[in-house]
């Protein structure tokens, strides 16, 4: 099935032209329950990982250390957006401790990435090891295929600097303005907002625009280099929220419009398509059911990743 975000509510770059020079595309992901298999990519799938190298496991210091979590892999045919893995790397893995128990705060999540030519691995690893406890069950992603969409986005409004920043915040401003007239006089209509509907898509993406909605916009320079990294993978706990409502994906098609997510079609796998699936298809919860945003260098990438939870 292929999936499709509806268009945005208007052309933004026709209101503020130099947003242009900031346009980014990134690859939403949306994941749908499935039975995915190691030459797939998925997320909460087996991984394509060779049968003699060793399983990942968590070093840090804690009574809980064991084999890390699958969360996800991603080859680069299947999106576009996913930047480069080096050495010719075509396929990123994404594994995760299942507790919150790292880091200066002893709090803080601990992933690790693991990027690998696919056609080097011959044997696949099988069974694949999990592990015994689990601290959270927001941190077991249920299996589910992808259905890749590319989209255009713009920075997250508090990123915006300078006079187009204050022409964009003017204008968010104006808009929540009219909206809470028309809520007071009992029009039923939407207004567009820059936050909400036309920069930063929600949902699990690869490439494009960090949202910063809890810390602002934070600085991620490389610790390896000082260069700037870029935003590589975001994982979401919803797939759209009811502030972002517009960005909800409808399978392609006349019957979608009529039809909707929530009538149990099949997505093409034997697997139905609930309402209540499509909404949080994964079952993964991030820190307060928000998003975990990865960086990583682009002349580097190699160079250890960065994280930020908002």
């Amino acid at each position: 099935m292929i999936f499709t975000t509806p268009p945005r509510p208007l052309d933004i770059e026709a209101l503020f032209p130099g947003l242009a020079a900031h346009r980014a595309t990134a690859t939403r992901l949306h994941p749908r329950a499935g039975r995915p298999t190691a030459r797939d990519s998925h997320v909460g799938g087996p991984m394509l990982w060779p049968a003699d190298e060793p399983w990942p496991a968590c070093d840090e210091d804690h009574r809980h250390g064991g084999p890390l979590l699958a969360v996800a892999q991603l080859y680069a045919r299947d999106v576009p957006d996913l930047a480069a893995g080096p050495d010719g790397s075509d396929l990123l893995q994404v594994f995760w401790c299942p507790f919150d128990l790292h880091g200066p705060t002893g709090y803080g999540m601990h992933v690790r990435l693991r990027w690998r030519r696919s056609a080097e691995v011959r044997e696949v690893l099988a069974p694949q090891p999990e592990p015994a406890h689990v601290g959270f069950d927001g941190y077991v992603p249920a299996p589910c295929v992808l259905h890749p969409e590319r989209v255009t986005e713009y920075p997250y409004i508090e990123s915006l600097t300078g006079e187009l920043g204050e022409l964009v915040e003017e204008w968010e401003d104006a808009q929540e303005e009219a909206a809470y007239e028309a809520e007071d006089e009992d029009e039923d209509f939407a207004l567009p907002s820059y936050q909400s509907d036309l920069s930063v898509a929600p949902g699990w993406k690869a490439g494009g625009h960090a949202a910063w909605n809890v810390t602002g916009p934070g600085n991620m320079d490389c610790h390896g280099c000082g260069h700037g990294m870029r935003l590589l993978l975001t994982v979401d706990s919803y797939e759209w929220r009811s502030d972002s409502e517009s960005w909800r994906p409808l399978p392609a098609g006349a019957a979608a419009l009529a039809e909707g997510e929530g009538e149990g079609e099949g997505d093409g796998d034997g697997v139905g398509t609930a309402e209540g699936d499509a909404h949080r298809p994964t079952g993964v919860a991030v820190g307060n059911f928000g998003k975990l945003n990865v960086f990583a260098c682009p002349h580097d990438p190699a160079h250890p990743h960065r994280l930020s939870v908002q």
